[in-house]
């Protein structure tokens, strides 16, 4: 792709975002939908560059921190679904984010995708359809978004959360991260459709799922990588 020889060729310290206005190939996504692909840069030898699965999940909370940090818009119910998916409430999923890494030397080159529904009702719901619901019901009377402005709010919550975890780790940004996640005191099944049942307890430094099986310790998890719902079947890395 362009953005992706582009940014082997840019300063060091420079980012690069693409916005696309519409996807004129490849999966087609509807007019309405925001998104585009971002290039940074992290050094392999600070907090995130030792961490680089965390990336996904920073992106995933800044799009869901970029509406819900605007005054008035605090309670519209976006939230973030381990590990890369964006949803209204846990019912539906607007968005989703994908992260590519290059380790060059001693530097990680970031290519993030990141998509999210923002004025298109279809296929499933979008942003502004959340805004015309709270509206609806609280007899308030915010104002629709724009995709341009929730990808440049998106963009600097992202900044920010990055310096965050770059100079607290993963605890400068986990409280936050869990205020929005949709899997507070959830179950899984491990290893397969009638495997044990797990509650979710967090995500350990490394980004990857903590479950807790009844009688035994805490567990790190990850996904087994051939299901479209990531949380189906989870496997215990031994």
């Amino acid at each position: 792709s362009l953005i992706g020889r582009l940014m082997f060729e840019l300063p060091e310290e420079m980012g690069l975002i693409a916005v696309a206005v519409r996807q004129t190939q490849g999966k087609g996504d509807p007019v309405g939908c925001a998104l585009s692909t971002l290039h940074i840069s992290i050094p392999l030898h600070s907090n995130l560059g030792q961490r680089i699965p965390f990336i996904q999940h920073l992106v995933s909370l800044a799009v869901v921190e970029a509406v819900r940090s605007i005054p008035g818009y605090e309670d519209i119910e976006l939230r973030v679904k381990w590990p890369n998916d964006i949803y209204y409430s846990d019912l539906m999923k607007l968005g989703g984010v994908l992260v590519n890494s290059t380790l060059i030397e001693t530097t990680f080159h970031i290519l993030i995708g990141f998509g999210f529904n923002v004025s298109n009702s279809n296929p499933t719901i979008c942003i502004n359809d959340l805004i015309a619901k709270f509206n609806r019901e609280e007899g308030t009377e915010l104002k629709p978004l724009s995709a341009d402005c929730l990808i440049a709010r998106t963009v600097t919550v992202l900044e920010r959360l990055i310096e965050v975890f770059q100079e607290k780790g993963p605890n400068g940004v986990l409280p936050q991260y869990y205020k929005y996640w949709v899997h507070s005191g959830k179950q899984v099944r491990l290893r397969s459709e009638d495997g044990p049942l797990a509650w979710i307890v967090g995500i350990d430094d490394y980004g990857y799922l903590q479950v807790h099986q009844e009688g035994e310790a805490v567990e790190s998890v990850h996904p087994d990588g051939n299901s479209f719902d990531m949380l189906r079947n989870l496997l215990v890395p031994k």
